[in-house]
């Protein structure tokens, strides 16, 4: 139970550095396309459309790591739940303090999430507001 909690503490940071990866990836063809499209002889309309489906990909991405995220820290609670009733048993009752969804703020997870969903955003706003209105 002890290695099941661990490995889905391992799990988040490889679904970080998978979206850190995929997301840097993606946002840079993104600037590569804004930078490139007229020396490619691709039109406006093209350029625009391809760097709003490379965007609509990293949310994919981003939603997709936070989903793994999510359902790690779902599992968490459940193997938790089954530790603190295996040590009311064997120990003594109260033993282990039972995950309180208050203690949120304390997990890390929650600013992995945060990161992601805020990158996100940002990828988005500067692609809507800098990027698009000059490709013309």
């Amino acid at each position: 139970m002890l290695q099941q909690i661990h490995t889905l503490n391992e799990n988040v940071y490889r679904f970080l550095a998978l979206y850190q990866a995929l997301a840097t990836a993606v946002v840079g063809a993104t600037l590569a396309l804004f930078v490139g499209y007229k020396s490619w002889g691709l039109d406006a309309a093209t350029a625009r459309s391809g760097m709003i489906a490379l965007m609509s990909l990293n949310t994919v991405i981003a939603g997709f790591s936070v989903m793994l995220i999510i359902i790690g820290v779902i599992s968490w609670i459940d193997y938790r739940q089954e530790e603190c009733e295996l040590t009311d048993k064997i120990v003594h009752p109260g033993f282990r303090a039972r995950p309180k969804l208050w203690n949120l703020f304390r997990w890390y997870e929650t600013y992995i999430v945060a990161f992601i969903v805020t990158s996100t955003a940002f990828a988005w706003l500067g692609t809507v507001r800098l990027l698009l209105p000059t490709v013309k």
